[in-house]
């Protein structure tokens, strides 16, 4: 055991963000994402029981996102004229801005195949249980200053 750890991070994940660098991706992804063909490059962990929003909070409190970019954090944006709900992003910024506080514009949304794209470069992508429409977050690792 160790102190000060969110307790829903595996172990496997802990591994995952110790081993990712400056610049590198990871993907939140919801229970409809195509996790493991998206993560086929990278790695894939399973936390099926969980939230996007209790996973992001978890890897938050340790992950430094990139300060030399504009938008550090990708969300995917709805497909032109889908009605989906989409509350979840609200949510997330909550939660992004609670550890990123002062930063301006960290967000950025991205149409779906685009989305895609940058998925398949991701260092890692995390399949949870989420059950929202289009509540997939991509984060970019930056420094600890």
């Amino acid at each position: 055991m160790l102190k000060h750890i969110p307790r829903i991070l595996p172990p496997e994940l802990l591994k995952i963000l110790c081993e990712m660098g400056h610049g590198d991706t990871i993907v939140l992804a919801d229970g409809n994402f195509p996790a493991q063909s998206m993560g086929k490059q990278g790695k894939v962990v399973r936390m099926d029981g969980h939230s996007v929003s209790q996973v992001l909070e978890a890897v938050l409190e340790l992950f430094p996102l990139d300060q030399y970019v504009a938008h550090p954090v990708i969300f995917m944006d709805r497909v032109s004229g889908d009605q989906a709900d989409v509350s979840a992003w609200k949510e997330y910024e909550k939660i992004i801005r609670r550890y990123e506080p002062g930063r301006e514009s960290l967000i950025e949304k991205k149409e779906r195949f685009a989305f895609y794209e940058e998925a398949r470069r991701a260092y890692a992508v995390v399949a949870t249980g989420e059950n929202r429409q289009y509540a997939n977050v991509i984060l970019k690792k930056g420094c600890i200053i």
